[in-house]
Order: C-alpha cells, then sequence, then structure tokens
C-alpha cells in the first residue's frame, strides 16, 4: 500500500495548480524572445514589390460590398459585409463563381509577370550590390580604411592634453 501512496503522491505533486502558474510563467517570456529573433531575421519589405493577387472570393466581396453598401446603408461594420459576402459566396454555384474564378486567374497571369520583372531587376540590384562590395573588401585589405581610425583616436588624445 505504501508503494501505490507514494506513486500518487508523486503524480499529485508534480500537478500541483501552483506548478502549472510557474510554467506558464516560463512560457510567456520565452515567446517574446522567440517573436523577436523572428522579427530581427525579417527582411524589410520591399514598397516596389507588386502586391499579390486576390483570390476569387476576394473579387467577388469587391463587387458586392457596393450592393450590399447600396440594400444596408446603415451597416458601417466590416464584419458584417464579411458575414454576408462569405455567406453569399457559399451560397453561389460553381456557374455563378466562374467570372469571380475567371477575373482572379488574369489578376494572377499579371501579378506572375509583374514578378518576373521585378526578380529580374532585384537580381540586376543584387549583382551590382556585390560589385560594390568586392571593392570595399579590396580597401579593406589594402589597409586603407584601417588607418583612419587610429589617426582620428590620436587628434583627440591630443585636444585632451591640451585642455
Amino acid at each position: 500500500m505504501k508503494g501505490a501512496k507514494g506513486k500518487g503522491a508523486a503524480k499529485k505533486d508534480s500537478l500541483k495548480p501552483v506548478d502549472d502558474k510557474k510554467v506558464g510563467k516560463r512560457k510567456a517570456p520565452a515567446k517574446a524572445v522567440g517573436k523577436s529573433k523572428a522579427k530581427a531575421g525579417k527582411a524589410a519589405k520591399d514598397p516596389n514589390k507588386p502586391k499579390r493577387p486576390p483570390s476569387a472570393f476576394f473579387v467577388f466581396l469587391e463587387d458586392f460590398r457596393k450592393t450590399f453598401k447600396k440594400e444596408n446603408p446603415n451597416v458601417k461594420a466590416v464584419s458584417a459585409v464579411g458575414k454576408a459576402g462569405g455567406e453569399k459566396w457559399k451560397s453561389l454555384s460553381a456557374a455563378e463563381k466562374a467570372p469571380y474564378e475567371a477575373k482572379a486567374a488574369k489578376r494572377k497571369t499579371d501579378y506572375e509577370k509583374l514578378m518576373t520583372a521585378y526578380n529580374k531587376k532585384q537580381e540586376s540590384m543584387v549583382e551590382d550590390e556585390e560589385s560594390e562590395k568586392s571593392k570595399s573588401e579590396v580597401d579593406e585589405e589594402s589597409g586603407q580604411e584601417g588607418g583612419d581610425d587610429e589617426e582620428d583616436e590620436e587628434e583627440e588624445d591630443d585636444e585632451e592634453d591640451d585642455d
């Protein structure tokens, strides 16, 4: 009986509410640290990059918003328009969705063309940057930049001695 009691007691000790709170407190800072690392690792967004095309549903919503606002001028909530649009989209047949899907497909092809042009432009810019980096690396190896720092420090020391 003592053995069973001891095993049960060990399980109860590990599941105390106090311990759960401690574990919860440990999790929150760990997530915050993880997010900051993820944000630090992300590259900045390029404002020149083309926006992704809308899906067929969002193409449908563009038209639906206009009609919904005419029918319901008092409803200002975006969520209400979204919910009504979602319900309407679900009720549409495949034939009724076809024109929106065609528009979305056209926008997608346009986007792909823009992205290929954008990527070519980016590649050419990267090649230019690499050639500039190699020039700066050559300058660093020759010691042109290193000597300037030492001279600046000596000038600062001289100024302090004058005071």
